[in-house]
């Protein structure tokens, strides 16, 4: 399974950015999603996760409040709405997908390529 992220950019703190990551060839809604960020010097953080059956949703507690992860079948994307964006929310966000719902990237098997998101102050 080959997942793309994308929708990151450079946005001002309070402003709002909403990533998309795509499964092309394959059926996003038959995996549970999480969203990941890593920035400089860092490990890679849990985000936000949605599950494959039930559509069950979980945020990070940094980010509760302000991101919404959600599903768009239509478009074979699960995307992660971010609100109220903070200096510290950069990094590079990546989408992981596997058959099961976890907070701990050493869980997911496929990765997306990351996608940068800069919050000025």
């Amino acid at each position: 399974v080959q997942l793309q992220a994308s929708g990151g950019g450079l946005v001002q703190a309070g402003g709002s950015l909403r990533l998309s990551c795509a499964a092309p060839g394959s059926t996003i809604r038959d995996y549970g999603v999480g969203w990941f960020r890593q920035a400089p010097g860092n490990e890679r953080d849990f985000v936000a996760a949605i599950s494959w059956i039930l559509g069950t949703t979980y945020h990070g507690e940094s980010v509760k409040g302000r991101f919404t992860i959600s599903r768009d079948n239509a478009k074979n994307a699960v995307h992660l709405q971010m609100n109220s964006l903070k200096p510290e929310d950069t990094a590079v966000y990546y989408c992981a997908g596997d058959r099961g719902f976890s907070i701990r990237p050493d869980d997911y098997v496929y990765w997306g390529q990351g996608t940068q998101v800069t919050v000025s102050s």
